[in-house]
């Protein structure tokens, strides 16, 4: 699944096999937030998925930083 806008958040959803494989996910997306200074709405739900929404709430919208970030994610998979 690509990433999609919902609003003023740029959201996608991750599916895994097992809820470790879930959550360690969610460590390494709160490392990379953390380097960036830039912080995701995270939801982990059913056990092995994660919903990931962006949103840059200093300017009210989808920015730079949202897609700069949605790209690091991805790079961790």
């Amino acid at each position: 699944m690509k990433w999609q806008i919902n609003g003023l958040f740029l959201e996608k959803n991750f599916h895994f096999d097992t809820f470790m494989q879930a959550l360690d996910f969610v460590n390494k997306v709160a490392a990379v937030a953390e380097q960036s200074d830039h912080h995701p709405e995270i939801l982990m739900h059913n056990y092995n998925q994660v919903r990931i929404q962006t949103t840059t709430h200093s300017e009210g919208k989808i920015s730079k930083l949202d897609y700069d970030l949605a790209l690091q994610i991805d790079s961790l998979e």
